[in-house]
């Protein structure tokens, strides 16, 4: 989670990730942001995030990224 939250706060440090929880819902974060945190991730994580995991849900907070992380390094 240390290496997720990091690596938001490269792609927005001006975000506290850690106490947002609502980054996609409140338009903290703008379609430019996910994708470059989409990209970090697969990157950094080896995981490829498909369109049907860009669902608002799953990058509204730093938890519900980790989350989708997890379950996809699971296969």
């Amino acid at each position: 989670m240390e290496q997720l939250l990091a690596l938001l706060g490269e792609v927005r440090p001006d975000v506290d990730f850690a106490a947002e929880k609502k980054l996609v819902t409140d338009d903290v974060l703008d379609s430019f942001d996910i994708i470059a945190i989409v990209s970090d991730i697969c990157i950094t994580f080896d995981v490829e995030i498909n369109v049907t995991d860009l669902e608002p849900e799953n990058f509204d907070s730093a938890e519900a990224i980790w989350s989708l992380i997890q379950q996809l390094q699971e296969g």
